[in-house]
């Protein structure tokens, strides 16, 4: 199965023993999108802002002050039951008044991110690639047009002896339709040619 992500921001909050949890999601790029995030969606005034992140390969999580592997270890196997990717969650914990155990603290944070991320809306995680296109200047308008269709991303634009250059940022599965259809546009005078690939 293609790897997901989140399509948007979800939220789930839950109660045990009077401690109230809220988990919040959302789909990241890059550790420091999620970092970045992390620091702007928790709350300063609760006892603790737990939280875990996968991005690929790289995976991150933190007990914000609960006992060791009761809280982000949770929600990183929470996130990764799921089969996502790219993705954050923060697990905000206010106290309610009676301890939980460790026990009970892998099931609440554990469990608010499992369900925040099961009722979220999910969506397929898109390869992308780096490409420039190289064309003569009659050929520009179409160009673009061309380039639309394909879901593609201006990176940037400029002018020289051999006419425009573009480089541009469209998903991978789209490479070889876009260099088909050039092709036929340009009686094989345009080049497109790949730089790097990345999912994102």
């Amino acid at each position: 199965m293609a790897a997901q992500t989140l399509a948007g921001p979800a939220e789930f909050a839950l109660e045990a023993k009077k401690s109230r949890f809220l988990a919040k999601a959302i789909a990241v790029e890059s550790p420091e999108a999620a970092l970045a995030w992390l620091q702007q969606a928790g709350d300063p005034q609760a006892t603790h802002n737990c939280w875990a992140y996968r991005i690929g390969g790289a995976y991150r999580f933190n007990d914000d002050g609960e006992p060791g592997g009761s809280a982000g270890r949770p929600i990183l196997a929470a996130i990764d039951g799921q089969g996502l990717d790219q993705v954050v969650v923060l697990v905000i914990r206010w106290y309610g008044g009676t301890n939980l155990g460790v026990g009970g603290l892998v099931r609440a944070y554990g469990g608010a991110a499992a369900e925040c991320l099961r009722t979220a809306a999910r969506q397929p995680l898109v390869e992308w690639c780096e490409v420039e296109l190289v064309c003569e200047f009659a050929l520009s308008g179409a160009v673009h047009g061309l380039i639309e269709g394909f879901s593609a991303l201006k990176l940037a634009e400029s002018f020289d002896e051999h006419g425009l250059r573009l480089s541009l940022r469209l998903p991978a599965s789209s490479y070889e339709a876009l260099a088909l259809r050039l092709r036929d546009l340009s009686r094989g005078a345009a080049r497109l040619t790949r730089s790097e690939t990345n999912p994102a």
